[in-house]
C-alpha cells in the first residue's frame, strides 16, 4: 500500500481524485492535507500546481499530488484560465459562472468555443534527481452554454458543454465525466508514471 498526500483542502477534488485514481491504482491511499495553503503565484496551471504539490510533500514527508485547472475561452482570449477560482474576484462558484455568461452574453454560439485544461504534479520529496517532479496536462474541448443547467460536478461545469456532446458536464453523472474530463485525462496520464515508479 503506497499512501500520497492530496495537496488540496477542496472536498470536491478530492473525492473525484479517489474515484478517478482507485481504478488504475488500487494500492494507492490517499490521505487529505491539512496543512497550511501556499501562495498560487504562478503563470501557468503547472507552476500553481507544482506549488501546491510541495507544499504538501514538504508539510508531510509523503509523496504529494495536486492539480490545477481552469477553463479558457477563446472569445475572451483565453480567460479566465489560470484565474478561473476567482473569476468575479470571489472564490463563489456561482458567481465566476454569472461573470463568465456577462462577458459571454453577446458572443453567438458558434463563437462560444472553450476548454477545460488540468496540469497534474507528483512530488516525491525522498528524490533528489529529475524524477522528484513531474507534471502531465489534460485538455477538455468544449463551449460555453447561454444558461446554467445541470446540478452535478462544481466550478464551470454546469456552463461547459463538452465537445461531441449536447448537455453540460454537470448533467453528466460522475462516473461519465470521469471518464472524459481535462481531470481525468491528466490523473490517467499521471498514474501511468506512478505505477511504473512505484508499482502502486
Amino acid at each position: 500500500m503506497m499512501r500520497a498526500v492530496v495537496a488540496t483542502h477542496n472536498a470536491h477534488k478530492v473525492a473525484e481524485l479517489q474515484r478517478i485514481l482507485s481504478a488504475a491504482l488500487p494500492g494507492l491511499e490517499l490521505v487529505a492535507y491539512d496543512g497550511p495553503s501556499p501562495v498560487e503565484d504562478g503563470d501557468s496551471f503547472a507552476a500553481n500546481a507544482l506549488i501546491k504539490a510541495r507544499a504538501a510533500a514538504e508539510h508531510t514527508g509523503l509523496v504529494a499530488i495536486a492539480d490545477d485547472s481552469g477553463i479558457s475561452v477563446d472569445a475572451l482570449g483565453g480567460a479566465p484560465g489560470i484565474d478561473s477560482a476567482h473569476y468575479s474576484g470571489s472564490r463563489d462558484d456561482a458567481a465566476n459562472v454569472r461573470h463568465l455568461l456577462a462577458n459571454l452574453a453577446d458572443v453567438p454560439a458558434e463563437n462560444r468555443a472553450a476548454q477545460f485544461t488540468c496540469a497534474a504534479a507528483l512530488v516525491d520529496p525522498t528524490r533528489a534527481d529529475d524524477t522528484r517532479e513531474h507534471v502531465e496536462l489534460g485538455v477538455w474541448p468544449g463551449r460555453v452554454a447561454f444558461e446554467v443547467a445541470g446540478g452535478g460536478g462544481f466550478g464551470y461545469d454546469p456552463v461547459f458543454i463538452p465537445e461531441g456532446l449536447a448537455v453540460t458536464s454537470a448533467e453528466l453523472t460522475a462516473d461519465e465525466k470521469n471518464a472524459i474530463s481535462h481531470r481525468a485525462r491528466a490523473f490517467a496520464a499521471l498514474a501511468t508514471v506512478m505505477r511504473e515508479r512505484y508499482g502502486a
